[in-house]
Formats: structure tokens, sequence, C-alpha cells
């Protein structure tokens, strides 16, 4: 098979389209021929070596993809050859053939597509849990998502909004902001202007209830927006590293500083099958909009890193074996 491979951490030029050999299902597996791969932020920082990699190069980035299932091992029960299947946290997803455990295969109703399938599941897990999990949106609320011309902050702006939140959007031009506004935010503001004392402005003084952070060299701003007894979500760090937190600062402010991992929330098939279901039903009532993903091919893939890198994209990158 062919696949996106890398043997030294570094640029996008690392990269590599070659042949390797096909990997071998164990009888608890599914071997499953790629149709759409998903790229995130987390397969950049994995290529610069920010995030630890097991195993020896060649590296294989990707963990997010759909495809159709070619062969089944052993063991495995309900699903069969031909079936239509996604996964959001298997990882060597750049690839013509990914080996993908039982309990990760998520099956794809009719109505979604690998496209959409591979746009969502990973950026819109994700938003899900942040705003169920890691801080509960409440009615009311005054929401500030970072990043929010992409993928998982479209995401955000979407779920924030269904979930009663005045929603608050950053992003750094005015033709991004204009796909915030059109994924439902009430106010979008770019980074270049005083977005902290916009905040404070509609806000009444406060600030925001909870910030999405995902920037990371943005953090302390991100207190800053943040109302006395507040909350900063961290989960991401496109931006650079965060400077460090002061506890004094939490103690006197009254604020919360939670983190935010998807690994630590998709723990089983059942919350795999429980939250995906949920994103799907959102999609296919009309209440969660898929932008149409910016597409390249899986040879260009590190073209395609370039572009996410260089702030270029607004929605998902996905790469088409």
């Amino acid at each position: 098979m062919k696949a996106l491979i890398f043997e030294n951490f570094g640029g996008s030029d690392v990269l590599r389209y070659q042949e390797i050999p096909d990997p071998m299902i164990t009888e608890n597996e599914i071997l499953v021929r790629m149709k759409a791969i998903g790229l995130n932020f987390a397969d950049i920082y994995r290529r610069k070596g920010n995030y630890h990699l097991a195993g020896e190069p060649p590296y294989i980035l990707g963990y997010e993809g759909a495809g159709v299932v070619e062969s089944v091992g052993a063991n495995v029960v309900n699903v069969n050859v031909g079936d239509r299947v996604a996964f959001a946290d298997v990882p060597y997803a750049n690839a013509e053939l990914v080996a993908v455990p039982l309990e990760k295969a998520i099956q794809l109703p009719d109505e979604i597509s690998y496209e959409v399938a591979s746009s969502v599941l990973l950026q819109g897990l994700t938003a899900q849990y942040l705003t169920r999990d890691s801080y509960a949106i409440k009615a009311g609320d005054f929401v500030l998502v970072h990043a929010a011309a992409g993928g998982v902050g479209q995401n955000l702006v979407q779920i924030g909004k269904q979930l009663g939140g005045n929603v608050i959007g950053l992003t750094s031009t005015l033709e991004k902001s204009k796909a915030v506004y059109e994924a439902g935010a009430h106010f979008v503001f770019l980074y270049d202007e005083d977005w902290i004392g916009k905040v404070k402005e509609i806000t009444d003084g406060r600030g925001a209830d909870v910030v999405y952070e995902s920037v990371g060299s943005t953090l302390t701003a991100s207190f800053d927006a943040t109302k006395i007894g507040g909350t900063v979500v961290f989960y991401g760090m496109s931006g650079g590293d965060p400077t460090p937190v002061d506890p004094r600062m939490l103690m006197d402010t009254s604020k919360t500083l939670t983190g935010g991992d998807l690994w630590n929330v998709l723990t089983s098939d059942e919350e795999r099958r429980k939250r995906s279901q949920q994103l799907f039903d959102w999609i296919t009532e009309g209440k969660l909009k898929v932008k149409a993903p910016t597409k390249f091919d899986l040879k260009d893939g590190a073209e395609a890193h370039r572009f996410l890198e260089g702030r270029k994209s607004s929605g998902k990158i996905i790469l088409v074996p």
C-alpha cells in the first residue's frame, strides 16, 4: 500500500508518500480501505516531535478517517466486508489501508458520507465533550471560542448556541469572521483588536463565563477575558506553548483552569457509539452543519500540512487516498 510517512521530526518537507507493507490485522481487528482521512493540528505536533510517538520510524500520522471494510479478523462479529465505518482514535490513518480494532470502529449511517465523517468525528466529538464534560454550557452563559473559524471552533460555536449560550468567536481575519457568523456566533472579534475589552463591554464588565482556549500563547489573555469565578478550558496550542499559570491568581480570582483530551473520553465502545450517534443525529436533523472540507490527495500531504499551518483554512482539511 501507499502511505504518507516520515522518519525524522521537522517541517512538512520531512513527509514522503511511498510504498510500505500492508498492515496485518489480528483476530479482533478489521482492515479498512480508506476513503477520507482527517487532518488535525495534532498531526503537526507529532510531525514536529511535540507529541510522543511510539515505535520506530518510519512514522505514519493520522488518527481519524472513514472507509470500507476490506477484511475482518477471526473473532470479529457484527462487522462485515463492505461495511462503511469510521474512527476517531486509531493510529496510522495516513495510508490506503488501516488496521482498526473492532471496539474503535464506528458504523456509518447511510446519511453520513465518508467526507462528513472524516470532517466531524474527531473535531465534533472534541467540541461535544468540551461543552458537556469539561464545562457544561448553560443557557445564558457567555461563551468565548478561540480560533472559531477552525474545525473544532465552528463546532463549538454551533453546539454552544444550541445549548443556549451567547457565543463570542475570535478569529484572525474578516473573511474568517464571516464563517464564524455563519456558524451562529452572536459576536465575532479579531485578534488584532482589543478583543478583551470588547468581551468585557458586551458582558457588562464581567467577562466570559467560559473560554475555550486552543491557541496556547493566548492563555494569559483568556484569563483576563474571563469573569471572576469563570473557567478556561485548555485543549490545544496551535499558536505556541502557553506561559505558566500562577495558582495564586486562580485562588485570588476563583477562576478555574481545566484541560481536555478526547482520548480520556473515548474510553469504551459504548462511549464511541453514544457520542458519535449524537453527532450524526445533530447532522441529520440540521442542528449541526458540517462545512464542505478542503481536500488534498494523500500524496500531497506535505502541501496540506503547510496549508493548515499557514492558517489558510476555514473548517476541516481532509486527505483522500
